[in-house]
């Protein structure tokens, strides 16, 4: 429940720095997703580097997936998720998510986000990020 509304804070306060007009955060990245592991994944996301230099992962309004136990968000390169990335437990299997990526994480080495199974260790869908 802590990481819930700590999650709608965070989008919350995003929303309003661009609702404000300041540039609090900017997105770095972006990419879309595709299913993995028979999984069906789709949707847009972003990776967003906030004000005081931390980012954020935030899965689009259109996000879906068609369910798994223990999905989990987190950053990857070239087809490995890496589990040091883990920014938490997806909240829901549809809608739009934010994410905060733990700290001294280094964006710019990963070019993935990870919808990731702990329970079975499998991708359930892979964003290539541009």
């Amino acid at each position: 429940m802590l990481n819930f509304i700590k999650t709608l804070a965070l989008t919350l306060a995003i929303a309003v720095g661009f609702a404000a007009g300041t540039a609090s955060a900017e997105t770095v990245s972006s990419g879309t997703f595709t299913g993995a592991s028979d999984h069906i994944t789709t949707g847009g996301v972003d990776v967003i580097k906030n004000a005081d230099g931390s980012h954020t992962i935030v899965l689009g309004d259109d996000f879906s997936l068609d369910g798994a136990p223990d999905p989990r968000v987190g950053l990857g390169k070239d087809g490995h998720f890496n589990g040091n990335t883990d920014s938490g437990k997806l909240g829901n299997l549809t809608g739009s998510q934010s994410f905060v990526i733990p700290a001294g994480i280094d964006v710019s080495e990963f070019n993935e986000v990870y919808i990731w199974c702990e329970k079975f260790s499998v991708p359930l869908g892979i964003a290539k990020l541009n």
